[in-house]
This record gives C-alpha cells, sequence and structure tokens, in this order.
C-alpha cells in the first residue's frame, strides 16, 4: 500500500482570497532525511496543504481534512508552523498556478521542498525563507 501524499492537480483549487492565511507547517522527515519536510497551508474559503514530494513530480493538494491522514501514513509529526504575511496573495497565487503545471525537480538540498515554499511566498512579496533549506533546523522567516 502507498502512503497519503496528496494528489497532482490539472487546475489548482486555490483562489486568490485564500491566501489571506498561509503557513509554512514543518513536519519531521523520514528515512534518511534528517532535515525534515516543508508543506504550506493555505486557507481562505477552502484550506489546503501544498507541497513536492519526489524527485520529479507536480507538486500534492492535501485537503484540510486529510492532513492527520499525511502525517500517520507517512510516520511524520508537526514540528511548528510558521505564519506568512503575503503584502501580494495574487502573486502567490498565479505562482502557484505557475508551478502546478510542470513537475518539480528536487534537488536534494537545493531546489527542495523548502524552496518550492519560498517561491510561492516570495511571489506574494514576502521574504520569507530559509537559507540552508534544512526546515528542521532553522526559522521559516
Amino acid at each position: 500500500m502507498s502512503k497519503y501524499e496528496g494528489a497532482a492537480m490539472v487546475i489548482c483549487p486555490l483562489e486568490e482570497r485564500d491566501f489571506r492565511h498561509v503557513c509554512a507547517v514543518i513536519v519531521s522527515g523520514d528515512g534518511v532525511n534528517a532535515c525534515g519536510h516543508t508543506l504550506l497551508h493555505i486557507s481562505g474559503s477552502w484550506s489546503w496543504y501544498v507541497h513536492i514530494s519526489g524527485f520529479y513530480k507536480a507538486p500534492k493538494f492535501i485537503p484540510d481534512n486529510n492532513y492527520m491522514r499525511y502525517l500517520k501514513e507517512n510516520g511524520k509529526r508537526e514540528i511548528r508552523r510558521w505564519h506568512i504575511k503575503l503584502p501580494n496573495p495574487k502573486g502567490a497565487h498565479d505562482k502557484l498556478h505557475e508551478l502546478v503545471q510542470k513537475p518539480w525537480l528536487w534537488g536534494i538540498v537545493a531546489h527542495n521542498c523548502a524552496s518550492f515554499a519560498e517561491e510561492v511566498v516570495q511571489a506574494g512579496g514576502s521574504k520569507a525563507g530559509q537559507y540552508f533549506n534544512c526546515p528542521i533546523i532553522e526559522p521559516f522567516a
């Protein structure tokens, strides 16, 4: 049985107004991944988690009601959340729509789950991110 990671979407289910509440969510890693994993929690009219999971895969969306399932099936635990203010929600929305259209080339420490989240929030006007792209050891600020 494969572990639940969410679903790839042809069209992003989120609207611009959903980007009023955004958090970077840090969860524990798995296997040899000691750095943990970053997801974005985006909620407005709908509440979704979005993340990159795999070497060359499209972003995955997890509806809020399946987040605990994701944690349980993947043997993860939530470590912390960082609330992120987005001065330009449209920019973040448009960037996520763009990123949904193509697979993400995951590069371990560079171009990973943290840099995916950074691209989305920085397109929304935030300066939040991580210098080392190792979510478990540094703030997403």
